[in-house]
């Protein structure tokens, strides 16, 4: 009776199996050794795949971006609905995978998806008349916001203890609460956020002149 075979080890497997461990446990938690335990196979072989550790945690970060839905960009309604879209949807990959965020909060790198997400953003705001430079700058503001709403949870950080917030206070009396709401509490946050930066966008938008270099 012939064994069962061990599937064959590929770049796709690795990642998969790299970002399963990152998400269970953090970043701390990827190691060439626990990985390849993982995966049943010789530490060494990982590296016909990736000669260092680095340029596997890249792999593993840029498998999140292409998580990142970027159809809104193919033929745009509106530069504003665009970048909702992409905002929601970024987000929502940030939140499947939290611990991989700060690593993404360095900017895109040589990550191919990543720079694919850059280029689709500017690539719409261009279009959509932003002059360069605005458009630069939008995109980063873009990411700094979806990127600080996904490193941790607002309410959460509120200790249950109503007797911690009572004598000293008096503004927080409902603060102990917070965390039994999290998900509505973060969620609605993040929207009101993005649209506040929306609506912010566009009057600016609406006073471009047609000429305007900044």
């Amino acid at each position: 009776m012939a064994r069962p075979r061990t599937p064959l080890l590929s770049r796709d497997r690795i990642v998969a199996a790299a970002l399963a461990l990152v998400d269970a446990e953090g970043l701390p938690a990827l190691s060439t050794r626990r990985l390849a335990a993982e995966l049943s196979v010789s530490g060494p072989s990982l590296y016909n795949h990736f000669a260092t550790k680095d340029e596997l945690l890249d792999a593993v970060v840029d498998s999140v971006m292409g998580e990142v839905d970027l159809t809104m960009f193919d033929a745009p309604q509106d530069w504003r609905t665009a970048l909702r879209d992409w905002a929601r949807s970024y987000r929502a990959a940030l939140a499947a995978h939290p611990h991989v965020v700060p690593v993404l909060a360095q900017g895109p790198g040589r990550r191919p998806n990543a720079l694919r997400l850059a280029d689709a953003v500017f690539g719409c705001l261009v279009d959509a008349g932003w002059p360069r430079g605005q458009a630069t700058r939008i995109g980063a503001l873009m990411r700094y916001f979806v990127t600080g709403s996904a490193l941790g949870s607002f309410a959460a950080g509120f200790p249950e203890d109503a007797a911690l917030y009572a004598a000293d206070y008096p503004h927080l009396g409902e603060a102990h609460r917070l965390a039994e709401h999290r998900r509505t509490i973060d969620e609605g946050a993040f929207e009101t956020g993005l649209e506040a930066l929306l609506d912010g966008l566009d009057l600016r938008h609406r006073r471009l002149r047609p000429a305007d270099p900044a």
